[in-house]
């Protein structure tokens, strides 16, 4: 129940705000569990300050020095920050637990202190010794990187007020507590108190920090969402556990783009950055298989190659076929299969379908539409596509190939790798022209794309033996 009109409100939802007369377990608004607290007495309105210490100045007087990034010494994490960390800039850095986050940022903490900076590391998950290990192992050591193993917020501030970094790093912002706050470290009224006070100092000295948060089992980052409201930019960590690679994308910067993708390789000597990953996510083989595809999508502004693999064999039990999907949106593939049953008589509903990506890269994008669908009819009639071609395209509901931005800068890269063959859009080149060498077909529809399968041996769409539907598409 909210509160009634002109009666103090006695418990508070500290993620949105939201007041009620009594306690309750979840919050009327937002929903969430276990956030109304106590609001205590309501304070009388804030006065005005009787001096200012640092008066308003016009804007052509402030010294914009002040913001200028200063690189961290590793490129790929420059490149999502917007050139490297401004001072007093505080950056969330998110992601699952053992994806390399406490690897990556002693990298460059490592670099940031080679390069003349002092450097405070205040780890609350490991010990000092563990750190230093880590340090050792992937070349991390300097003289002036300071390590402190602390869990509470009063000694953390003591730490920086002695050593006077101009870099700081807390792993993690879940693990430090205070001792003037109720509740166990990682609470929403924990967290809000560490960051508050970490974010003060750091504006107050002109610090660049990094604190790395956990995420919750949803992807999340865990705490309050205010959280992502006080740092300057949050930082998401991403990757698979079977796979090497770890990408990281600025989803909040304040001082750059939001656009920008870092690649790097984690391996048992620390982590490396990739200035060229378009590699990882091609299978090295003489020839194309039947039920593959490559497309270039955008990361960012960054074009990869990348390929699409699909696998349609005929069910051969009651009920819905089954569709299993990795790196790729489950409901988008399903939308495919549909399409291409429907407006070009590819029989694929009595077919179970399974499609993955190479080298544990996630599409997203729309732009990967087409060489789904082709990687899907190539796998049904067992034809694999002419060597060396790359399909882009959006599919529509109606059959259409749509078109999306970015092509001729994905031909180029596509072009560089050594591909000599597009399937693309029609129009989306518009005045731009292909690059040079590379065979660029135009479609309007799917149905279109489809009969371009395999250019050099086939002109007909024909089901291999054994595969259930019609005989023929066109």
């Amino acid at each position: 129940m909210a509160a009634k009109k002109g009666s103090a409100p006695a418990y508070k939802c500290t993620e949105c705000g939201w007041t009620a007369i009594k306690w309750v377990g979840r919050c009327g608004e937002c929903q969430a569990w276990g956030t109304v607290v106590e609001a205590g007495t309501v304070k009388p309105r804030t006065a005005p300050a009787r001096t200012v210490e640092r008066p308003a100045l016009p804007i052509a007087d402030v010294d914009a020095s002040l913001a200028e990034a200063a690189p961290t010494g590793v490129g790929e994490f420059d490149r999502v920050l917007g050139g490297g960390l401004v001072p007093g800039a505080v950056v969330l850095v998110a992601g699952e637990p053992g994806i390399g986050k406490s690897t990556l940022l002693l990298d460059v903490a490592g670099r940031a202190a080679r390069g003349g900076r002092e450097v405070l590391y205040v780890s609350g998950e490991e010990s000092a010794a563990q750190v230093r290990l880590r340090g050792e192992r992937i070349e991390a050591m300097a003289d002036t990187l300071y390590l402190a193993s602390e869990t509470d917020l009063s000694t953390v501030l003591a730490q920086i007020e002695q050593v006077q970094p101009t870099f700081l790093i807390i792993d993690s912002v879940q693990t430090i507590a205070s001792a003037d706050i109720e509740g166990a470290p990682g609470n929403v009224s924990q967290i809000r108190e560490v960051a508050t006070s970490i974010i003060q100092v750091a504006k107050e000295r002109n610090i660049a920090t990094l604190l790395v948060g956990h995420v919750t089992k949803d992807g999340s980052i865990a705490g309050p969402r205010m959280l992502e409201h006080l740092v300057d930019v949050v930082v998401q960590f991403e990757g698979e556990r079977h796979s090497r690679l770890r990408m990281v994308r600025a989803v909040k910067n304040r001082y750059g783009p939001t656009d920008e993708v870092g690649c790097f390789d984690l391996s048992d000597v620390g982590i490396v950055g990739l200035p060229d990953p378009s590699g990882l996510f091609l299978t090295r083989t003489a020839n194309p298989a039947p039920g593959t595809c490559i497309t270039v999508t955008l990361e960012g502004r960054r074009p990869l190659v990348t390929e699409v693999q699909a696998l349609l064999a005929k069910s051969e039990q009651g009920g819905s076929p089954r569709r299993t999907t990795s790196g790729v949106d489950s409901s988008r593939v399903a939308m495919i299969l549909a399409v291409l049953d429907r407006h070009c008589q590819v029989p694929t509903r009595n077919s179970e379908c399974y499609v993955s990506t190479v080298g544990g890269v996630r599409l997203a994008e729309p732009a990967a539409d087409l060489a789904l669908a082709l990687a899907m009819a190539s796998s049904l009639v067992d034809a694999p596509f002419t060597k060396g071609t790359v399909a882009l395209g959006e599919v529509g509901l109606a059959g259409d190939v749509r078109a999306v931005q970015g092509v001729p800068r994905r031909l180029a890269e596509a072009a560089r790798i050594g591909f000599q063959r597009a399937i693309i859009p029609k129009g989306s080149l518009g005045e731009e022209k292909a690059p040079d060498g590379m065979d660029v077909r135009e479609v309007a529809d799917l149905a279109s794309a489809v009969r371009l399968l395999n250019l050099a041996t086939v002109t007909e769409l024909r089901p291999r033996e054994g595969a259930p539907g019609r005989s023929r598409a066109t």
